[in-house]
C-alpha cells in the first residue's frame, strides 16, 4: 500500500492551525472516530496512511486496544492534527490548544524570528502585571497612580 493511495487530501503545511470542531472532552476512540468522520474519511483512508490494516483501526476506536506511540504519531498526521489533540482532553496537558499549536508552529521559525515573538509576549504580560498592580493599587485605597 502507497500512501498516495489514499483517498484523502495533503495534509496543509501547518495542520495545527486548522480549527477543529471535534469536541475536546471525548475519550481517545471517540476523538478518533470524530476526527475521522469530521474529515469524511472512511476506516480504510487512514488505515493506509499509517500502514495498518483495518481491523486494527477498529480496535483503536472501539477502545479495545492503544495504538503505539508511533502509530499515534502517524494517526495525528493522516488527521492533521496535533497527537497531543488526539490523545489528551482539552486543557490535560497545560497550555489551551489555541496557544500550543501556534506557538508549535512557531518552533519553524528561524532565531531572529523567535526573538521577537518572545519579546512581544514578555511585552504583554508586563503590561498586564503592571495593569493588575495598578487595579490592585486602587482597590486598596491608594490612588489612582500616574
Amino acid at each position: 500500500m502507497s500512501v498516495q493511495a489514499a483517498s484523502i487530501p495533503a495534509p496543509p503545511s501547518c495542520p495545527g492551525l486548522l480549527k477543529k470542531r471535534v469536541p475536546p472532552e471525548l475519550d481517545f476512540q471517540e476523538r478518533l472516530v470524530a476526527l475521522r468522520k469530521e474529515r469524511g474519511l472512511t476506516q480504510q483512508a487512514p488505515a493506509e496512511l499509517v500502514e495498518m490494516h483495518i481491523p486494527q483501526i477498529r480496535r483503536h476506536a472501539s477502545g479495545r486496544s492503544q495504538p503505539t506511540p508511533d502509530a499515534n504519531r502517524k494517526l495525528a498526521r493522516a488527521l492533521s492534527v496535533s497527537a497531543d489533540m488526539l490523545l489528551f482532553a482539552q486543557n490535560e496537558r497545560g497550555l489551551e490548544d489555541e496557544l500550543r499549536l501556534p506557538f508549535g508552529a512557531a518552533s519553524w521559525l528561524n532565531p531572529a524570528e523567535n526573538s521577537v515573538i518572545r519579546s512581544v509576549i514578555e511585552s504583554m504580560v508586563l503590561r498586564n502585571t503592571v495593569k493588575a498592580a495598578e487595579r490592585r493599587f486602587a482597590e486598596n485605597g491608594g490612588g489612582s497612580p500616574r
